[in-house]
Parts: structure tokens; C-alpha cells; sequence
């Protein structure tokens, strides 16, 4: 493959052609002054020193470098190609709860942009890491599957929204079970299960569903984001909150005893979500406890800038065009190739 990794550079070709039209137009402008004056041809018998095409020679080795020096500004580059390597790393897969209770807003701005807001400095934390996120309310599903590409991990995370699923609800166990299959096969590489949820609503089961994933040597650490005193649901595009058949406004609240007890079955810990980057720290921490083991990673190379060339090229003309002299040189009549 090919690209210029400074394409605006190539704009500059604009300048060389008006320098290009200015030769021209002075090369004309001379020839017609000469004509006034005799026969070129009797002129140049009378001049027998000065060449008729070194002067030429030299601007085009310097219109030509100059092209090249464009060139190299634009730093055309080729290649990009896969290969595996090997680094350092864990493997993570974030639950992410999207119900219309993550967006309460008893945690600035809301519980919603508040967690992906933890998620994405996760993200900036991991190197060798890999990272897979899933998606859940009533149902669950794989927003991204485990990779190293944390751009897009990124993007993903940015597009979330409670939208993203009809049924409502928080079907813990729906989102465990998925993330156990989330995982790549390596053994040996520390596997965590982070779980990011109110806990309103809570469908049961997700307790089992953290024992089985310590069985196949995952752990599951669970961030509840909220106040127990809970705080109303914004309805959208609406300056009213949410509210149940009675018309009484819905109050929802952090479970906190369900995502301790999902925690503790899952060999890992509970944090609590709250105003403070506490919670930020908390998590890097403990991911960092985990062992690391070797993560085999497809990646592309990086493209291979071919400056070099460029400059190279535009150094041997520049370096022709100051060595070839505009008058011919009498001692070395027999080699003057270019008269």
C-alpha cells in the first residue's frame, strides 16, 4: 500500500508550476531580445565561451530537485503488512450496563457517561492488554470482541446509549455468561470480568454465573455506579422524569448488597461508583494485581517512509547543477558535452 503522510505538502507543485510558467516567459522575452540585436547564430560565434544549454541543464536539475524536495515533504510512504507479536498483558472484558437507569444523574452527569468515562482512562491505562466490551440491560451482547485495538475500543464506548437494546432490565447473569465466552483460549493470562451497574432491577442468577467464571479461572470485580438514595430518571427530550402507571415519579437506587455478594462469588471486590475518581484508581489497581502472561497480537507494521530516496535524489541533482558551470571551460574543449 501507499500514502503521503503530509498530503497538503503536495499543494506546493502549484508554486512550481508558476516558477515553470516564469521560465518560459523569460526564455521567450530573452530569445526576442537577442533577435533584435543580430543573428543568434553570428552572436553565438562571437560569445564562443557561453553555452547554449548548460543554463537550461541547470534549471531543470533544479526544477527536478525541487519536485523531489515536494516529494519528500509529503513523505510518501509504502508497505503495511500483519504480523503477530508477542507482549505482556491481561485480558479484559467490560460489562457495561445501558438500562434507562444508568441515566439517573445522582452521579455527574449521569450514571451512563460517568462509567464510560471510567472505561475510556481504563482503556489509556492498558498497553499490552487486551480488552472486549459487552453491552447490557434485559439482554446482552457484544459491543466489541476481545482485542488490542484500543481506538476502537474507544469509538465503541463512545457510541453507547441506552437505545442500543429495547428490553429492559439488568440481566447480570445474561452479561457474565457472555463475557466467559468472551475470552481467548490462552492459559496462564490473567482474565477479569468487570461489571459496571446500578443493580436496579437485578434478574437473579448472576451470582452462580460469577462462581462458574472463577471455575475457569476468570475473576469477576463489579463497580456500582449510584447512590443508594437513588435519584429519578431524565426522560428524553423531555423536561419531565419517568414515571410508573400510577404518574409517580421513578426513584431508582444503587443495589449495593447485589454487586458486593456478585463481587465476593467472583473472587474480586466491589467499588463504588461515586463523584470522585476514587473509583478509577481503586479498579487500576487491582487489574494490576493480575498475572500477565504472554498475548499473541496481529498487528500492522507501521509504513515505511521513503524520505530517504527522496533526499538522496534531490541531494545529486542540487549537487550536478552546482558543479556544471554556465560558460564552457576552453582547457577542457574535447569534454565539453554540453555546449
Amino acid at each position: 500500500m501507499f500514502k503521503f503522510a503530509n498530503p497538503n505538502a503536495l499543494f506546493l507543485y502549484i508554486l512550481l508550476l508558476v516558477i515553470l510558467a516564469v521560465y518560459f516567459y523569460a526564455g521567450h522575452k530573452r530569445r526576442s531580445a537577442i533577435r533584435r540585436y543580430g543573428s543568434p547564430e553570428l552572436l553565438g560565434a562571437m560569445m564562443p565561451e557561453v553555452s547554449r544549454f548548460r543554463p537550461a541543464l541547470k534549471f531543470w536539475l533544479t526544477f527536478v530537485a525541487l519536485c523531489f524536495m515536494v516529494l519528500l515533504l509529503a513523505r510518501p510512504q509504502f508497505g503495511s503488512k500483519m504480523e503477530t507479536v508477542k507482549r505482556q498483558g491481561i485480558e479484559t472484558v467490560i460489562a457495561l450496563d445501558i438500562s434507562n437507569s444508568m441515566m439517573a444523574e445522582d452521579v455527574a452527569p449521569n450514571r451512563l457517561e460517568k462509567s464510560k468515562n471510567i472505561v475510556s482512562k481504563l482503556v489509556d491505562g492498558f498497553e499490552d492488554d487486551k480488552v472486549g466490551l459487552i453491552v447490557f440491560a434485559g439482554d446482552a451482547f457484544i459491543q466489541l470482541p476481545i482485542t488490542s485495538d484500543f481506538i476502537s475500543a474507544k469509538m465503541f464506548l463512545e457510541s453507547i446509549d441506552p437505545d442500543l437494546i429495547a428490553r429492559q432490565g439488568t440481566n447480570i447473569k445474561a452479561a457474565i455468561d457472555m463475557a466467559t465466552r468472551s475470552f481467548t483460549p490462552k492459559e496462564g493470562v490473567g482474565k477479569a470480568i468487570i461489571i459496571i451497574t446500578d443493580g436496579e432491577n437485578h434478574e437473579g442468577g448472576a451470582v452462580e454465573a460469577a462462581k462458574a467464571a472463577v471455575e475457569k479461572g476468570m475473576m469477576v470485580y463489579v463497580m456500582g455506579v449510584g447512590s443508594p438514595e437513588g435519584a429519578p430518571i431524565p426522560r428524553e427530550r423531555a423536561n419531565d422524569f419517568r414515571r410508573d402507571k400510577e404518574g409517580n415519579v421513578i426513584v431508582t437506587k444503587l443495589n449495593e448488597q447485589m454487586c458486593q455478594e456478585i463481587a465476593a462469588a467472583g473472587n474480586g471486590v466491589y467499588i463504588r461508583i461515586d463523584n470522585t475518581n476514587n473509583a478509577q484508581r481503586i479498579l487500576q489497581r487491582e487489574i494490576d494485581k493480575l498475572a500477565k502472561a504472554d498475548v499473541e497480537t496481529t498487528i500492522y507494521s507501521e509504513y515505511d517512509e521513503q524520505f530517504s530516496v527522496m533526499a538522496w535524489i534531490a541531494f545529486i541533482l542540487l549537487l550536478l547543477e552546482m558543479l556544471l558551470m554556465v560558460k564552457k571551460n576552453p582547457k577542457l574543449k574535447d569534454f565539453n558535452l554540453f555546449k
